[in-house]
């Protein structure tokens, strides 16, 4: 959703450049006021064109866009700053190795002995 909305901020940005672009100027600007008439200051009253229609939706879209676009990235975890990232770091409850309530297992195992050395062949003594 994020870059879907990106997309479409990056492209009517474009368009918007666009439209104001081609759009006439008004003319004269500050160097023709000569007689500060209200008319020639503000610009007199002209007859709105699709291009000057075109703009204003195209602004109007802009500032939509960004602030959906500000919304949706706000829950998004990406775009922290290091502080915050810190911060996160020392709320966040620290992992612990789970308990081991089970006994510990044991192997009985039966003592070794040393091998007794086998007696020396030869005659059996008796007493």
């Amino acid at each position: 959703m994020y870059y879907f909305l990106l997309t479409l901020l990056i492209i009517d940005g474009l368009l918007l450049a666009v439209v104001v672009l081609l759009q006439a100027g008004q003319g004269g600007g500050l160097a023709s006021l000569g007689g500060g008439a209200p008319e020639k200051v503000l610009g007199g009253r002209q007859a709105t064109t699709l291009l000057h229609q075109l703009s204003w939706v195209f602004g109007g879209g802009l500032m939509a866009l960004s602030l959906l676009l500000s919304l949706v990235s706000s829950n998004r975890t990406a775009g922290l700053s290091d502080v915050q990232r810190q911060l996160r770091q020392q709320t966040a409850p620290t992992p612990t190795a789970p308990l081991n309530t089970a006994p510990p297992a044991t192997q009985q195992t039966p003592p070794q002995t040393a091998p007794q050395p086998a007696p020396p062949p030869g005659p059996a003594k008796t007493p």
